[in-house]
């Protein structure tokens, strides 16, 4: 008898839904998770204008590993991956739930090009639950995180997300967490805000909002200022995710879009 890995029959098992929008959240500084800023408001503005989805996976910036892996826990852990901040930001706790068996479904998907691994230590780092404690406070909707193969290039990445793309229909919502402007090394004493940061932000928002995707996957020769904003894809990877989701016909929408510091651009897109 021939397995049952055919993604239609495997797509059955999970009900049917209206197409659920695509999100890439520019998520900054982890203070963003306890101040209240344009930036935060920005996202509980768009959350005002999503449907309620099943479960969400979030595809963070600060979960990277060799190979694709998924958390498959009931419970995920809140984890507080970084030092130096205010103890009422290591006091934050995001309860959600996991979806053990959307993970697992999620990995029958992606067989049998990509092997995923369901994980059960992670949990959820500050790139999801910094930007989805204001999207969905009350932490009622379950949630996994994918994480990104960091050995992996941008191609990789854009095509593997397109092979999630049915899970939309599945009330799955599927966000990005990163920052498309991202240095944090940079050491400019006297970078302005119109400086390459700005610079490198319009011409890759021109790109997106163009749909030019293909010098978006080739980003290192989008020049100096680029370069400068992207030294690591660790952050930007997270946005190739959210653009591979994109079906034909779908808008993208901007919505925080500036710099937050000289370094780091909070700019952030709705596709639906």
């Amino acid at each position: 008898m021939k397995p049952i890995t055919d993604l239609e029959k495997i797509m059955d098992v999970l009900p049917n839904t209206p197409k659920m929008p695509v999100l890439f959240l520019g998520h900054g500084t982890p203070m963003n998770a306890i101040e209240e800023n344009e930036y935060t408001l920005g996202f509980k503005k768009v959350a005002k204008t999503l449907p309620k989805p099943t479960t969400i996976i979030c595809v963070s910036a600060h979960w990277l590993t060799k190979g694709t892996k998924i958390t498959a826990m009931e419970n995920p852990k809140t984890i507080h991956d970084f030092d130096g901040f205010p103890q009422d930001l290591y006091d934050v706790k995001y309860p959600s739930k996991g979806n053990s068996s959307l993970a697992k479904e999620t990995q029958k998907i992606l067989l049998p090009n990509t092997n995923l691994e369901l994980d059960y230590d992670w949990g959820l780092d500050h790139g999801a639950w910094s930007v989805l404690k204001h999207l969905y406070p009350k932490a009622d909707i379950p949630v996994l995180q994918l994480s990104i193969d960091y050995y992996k290039p941008a191609l990789y990445h854009f095509e593997l997300a397109k092979k999630l793309t049915k899970l939309r229909s599945k009330g799955v919502l599927i966000i990005g967490s990163g920052n498309i402007v991202h240095n944090l090394k940079r050491l400019d004493s006297n970078t302005s805000k119109h400086d390459w940061g700005n610079v490198a932000r319009e011409k890759l928002n021109n790109l997106i909002l163009n749909e030019d995707f293909n010098p978006l996957l080739d980003y290192q020769k989008l020049g100096k200022e680029v370069q400068l904003a992207i030294p690591t894809p660790d952050h930007y990877y997270p946005l190739i995710y959210a653009l591979g989701l994109k079906e034909k016909g779908e808008n993208i929408e901007l919505f925080n879009d500036s710099l937050q510091t000289p370094k780091i651009s909070m700019t952030s897109l709705k596709i639906s």
